[in-house]
């Protein structure tokens, strides 16, 4: 379910609030719950959405977390970000 339509459903319910029965409406609040807890300021297409939280499961990582990664290795990949040397790489 999109964005769009998790809202179109809660505002239906709103209007009609008498008559939505309670599992209904406990299932439209978390599933504003969910998509509240996981939103960020970046939003992406489904597929993109997907392979993401694909992602992020292998890697152990939250979604925010895998997308912070990915622009950092991509900056780093392409000489925005000084590289990022994990484990102290200094003089032995």
């Amino acid at each position: 379910m999109s964005l769009p339509d998790t809202a179109m459903l809660l505002e239906d319910a709103a209007e009609r609030i008498g008559d939505v029965a309670l599992p209904d409406l406990q299932i439209l609040l978390r599933r504003a719950a969910l998509r509240l807890r996981n939103s960020s300021a970046v939003s992406f297409e489904d597929d993109i959405d997907d392979a993401l939280r694909d992602l992020a499961g292998e890697l152990g990582m939250t979604r925010n977390d895998t997308v912070r990664f990915i622009v950092r290795e991509w900056l780093e990949k392409n000489a925005y970000l000084p590289v990022h040397m994990v484990g102290g790489g200094g003089d032995a």
